[in-house]
């Protein structure tokens, strides 16, 4: 049961899942309260301008664009890979402005997507018997014992790898990297070849007409178009670590956990007698909620009654995950009895992990057509059952990774070796990124 009064750590009281198994306990512990004396990395004022913004998406007044690595790694903090990510997002951002005629609402899966939750705690890798890779920030991805085993002092190599991060979006936005209306920030090299450029380069160009249009009226300027908001999220998984990040603020009484603007809850931690929900019914952080295709009705509108008693709009985001083919069966129901539930909720839909295939004798992999297929049947259900889709959540990347297959390259199987990356999921490259920004913008017909 969860506990009558909510404290940072009355977590640890209710049973939990995925965590690693550290070897020493004491250095795990002298690691996690090091990080607690550490500054806070976002604001509570942040997060509360956050939560209005997804309260303003909930009523359909923005969409919410929510995007990154599946995880991050420490080797990718670097300043053009940072770059590349933010570029993107932001391209994306523009583009759904454009076509849904709606502020966009940008969160990164970055600066603290170090964790991954995984199916089975050993792994077999070479005839060797190992704990399985669960993120930089518990073990290395090398297939050694010594590579593999939990260290508590990659936590804090996160948390400096999270702040460094974060300092560095926030120098380039604030030395105007968010001007998207030069052209050289565009970097569309890469689809200049295919037969859909030309549809593309009529929307890009209409994009940017319509911003030196304004410029020319005094409408808007390069130093307004510079100046955006941009949140950062990640999976609140080690809960632990997330304790650390977690202050009282002196002003309203809440607590926040400011390691991050947002988190959420996954697939595999949403247990509503379970230490995820316990901790997570505490902070005053927007929650997402990962809803797999064994989401039940009922379950659910327990969990929103324990995470949100008061029923306050932008406090949940829900985050559907069915897989293309199983939308229809699964969605209405959750649909139907979250509204007679009274719940206010900003529906979102993460084409991504429901559509995770295998080639080449076992590599992952994703289909472009089922990411798009996922999103249209989402949209279309909303829109049968009177409801909003107002948000879209990605594993992507800026960079021109080899990871899913299909979109306007018409990668295959056999081009997955040529820039496979990724430690965990595949993620959507630049190019397949902004074509699904475009694809958007086409569901966007009955969109309420």
């Amino acid at each position: 049961m969860h506990s009558p009064k909510w404290t940072p750590e009355s977590w640890k009281n209710l049973p939990i899942r995925q965590q690693p198994d550290y070897p020493d306990a004491d250095e795990l512990q002298q690691t996690l309260e090091k990080i607690h004396s550490y500054p806070a990395l976002v604001s509570p004022g942040e997060v509360e301008n956050l939560r209005k913004q997804i309260a303003s998406a909930t009523r359909g007044e923005r969409f919410i664009l929510q995007g990154g690595d599946c995880a991050e790694r420490f080797i990718d903090c670097r300043e053009n890979i940072i770059a590349n990510k933010i570029r993107i997002l932001l391209q994306m951002s523009v583009i759904l402005t454009h076509g849904l005629r709606k502020p966009i609402v940008r969160i990164g899966r970055i600066a603290g997507q170090y964790a991954k939750p995984r199916s089975q705690n050993i792994e077999e890798v070479h005839g060797q018997q190992l704990c399985s890779y669960r993120g930089d920030c518990i073990n290395g991805f090398p297939a050694t014992p010594a590579s593999r085993t939990p260290q508590p002092q990659r936590l804090l190599s996160a948390y400096n790898h999270s702040a460094i991060t974060l300092n560095y979006i926030r120098s380039l936005i604030d030395g105007g990297f968010a001007d998207l209306h030069h052209p050289y920030n565009w970097n569309l090299h890469s689809i200049e070849q295919t037969a859909k450029w030309p549809e593309y380069k009529r929307i890009v160009d209409r994009i940017l007409e319509a911003i030196e249009f304004m410029e020319m009226f005094g409408g808007v300027s390069s130093e307004s178009l510079g100046r955006i908001e941009f949140y950062t999220s990640h999976e609140g998984l080690l809960l632990g670590y997330e304790q650390t990040l977690t202050r009282s603020d002196e002003s309203s009484g809440k607590y926040y956990n400011l390691g991050a603007h947002m988190l959420w809850i996954g697939e595999r931690t949403r247990q509503l007698e379970g230490a995820h929900v316990e901790y997570f019914r505490g902070i005053a952080n927007p929650v997402g909620i990962k809803l797999g295709p064994t989401a039940q009705a009922n379950e659910l509108c327990k969990i929103l009654d324990v995470l949100n008693p008061e029923n306050e709009a932008g406090r949940i985001m829900l985050i559907t995950r069915f897989g293309a083919g199983k939308v229809n069966e699964v969605l209405p129901n959750l649909i139907k009895a979250v509204k007679k539930s009274g719940h206010h909720v900003a529906w979102t839909c993460d084409p991504m992990h429901g559509n995770m295939v295998t080639v080449n004798g076992g590599q992952k992999t994703r289909k472009f057509e089922d990411i798009l297929s996922e999103l249209q049947h989402t949209f279309t259900v909303h829109r049968q059952e009177d409801s909003t889709l107002v948000g879209a959540h990605f594993e992507l990347t800026g960079d021109e990774v080899t990871e899913c297959t299909g979109g306007a390259l018409n990668l295959d199987h056999h081009d997955l070796h040529r820039n496979y990356e990724t430690y965990c999921d595949p993620r959507l490259n630049y190019i397949q990124s902004l074509e699904i920004a475009f694809a958007i913008n086409k569901m966007k017909v009955g969109w309420r």
